[in-house]
C-alpha cells in the first residue's frame, strides 16, 4: 500500500473532462500500485479515512495518472478543489463489475453484439454497465438498454455512443 498526501484540482477546460475534480497521481506512484500499467488501474483503500475500492486511476500522458472524485465522494471527503487530502492506495485485483441480466439478454439476442461487447476492454465494459446500473427509472433504463445495443452494433465505444446520443433531436 502507498500512502500520497495531495491537492485536489479541478479542469477548467478540457475537453470531456471539464469541470471534473480529481488528485494528480505520478508515474512513480502508480509504478509502486502496478508497475509498467500504462492503462487504467482500479486500486482500493482510503481517502482521508473514507474507503474506496473499484475506482479507476486514469492515464494522462507520460506514466502520469489522474484519480477523479465524484460530488458524492467529495461531499464524504467534505472536500473541494484546493483541500489536502491523504490517499493510502494499493491495487484492486478483485475489482470486477458483473454483467447485469437485462444487459446481457439484449444483447445475446443477436451473438454479434455480445460478441462486440466482450471484445471491448473491462473498463469500457465498465463505463456501459456503470451508466446503465446508474438509471433511477425503469423508463431510464430502458432507454439506456437501447442505446447500448444500438452501439454494439455500430460497433461504437461509450464516449462515441454518448455523442451519437447528443447528436439526435429529439
Amino acid at each position: 500500500m502507498i500512502n500520497l498526501k495531495a491537492e485536489i484540482e479541478r479542469f477548467e477546460s478540457n475537453g470531456e473532462k471539464t469541470g471534473w475534480s480529481y488528485v494528480f497521481i505520478p508515474n512513480a506512484v502508480a509504478d509502486q500500485i502496478k508497475p509498467g500499467e500504462r492503462r487504467s488501474i482500479r486500486v482500493k483503500g482510503t481517502i482521508d479515512r473514507v474507503e474506496i475500492n473499484g475506482i479507476g486511476l486514469l492515464p494522462i500522458g507520460e506514466g502520469d495518472f489522474i484519480m477523479a472524485l465524484n460530488k458524492p465522494l467529495r461531499k464524504q471527503l467534505g472536500k473541494e478543489a484546493g483541500a489536502k487530502v491523504e490517499l493510502n492506495l494499493s491495487f484492486d485485483a478483485d475489482f470486477k463489475i458483473e454483467m447485469p441480466d437485462d444487459l446481457e439478454i439484449c444483447l445475446a439476442d443477436e451473438e454479434v453484439l455480445l460478441k462486440q461487447f466482450l471484445s471491448m476492454s473491462k473498463s469500457h465494459q465498465n463505463y456501459f454497465i456503470n451508466w446503465l446500473n446508474t438509471a433511477k427509472t425503469e423508463v431510464t433504463r430502458t432507454k439506456r438498454l437501447v442505446m447500448i445495443v444500438k452501439a454494439m452494433a455500430e460497433k461504437y465505444n461509450f464516449g462515441e455512443m454518448i455523442r451519437a446520443g447528443r447528436d439526435v433531436s429529439l
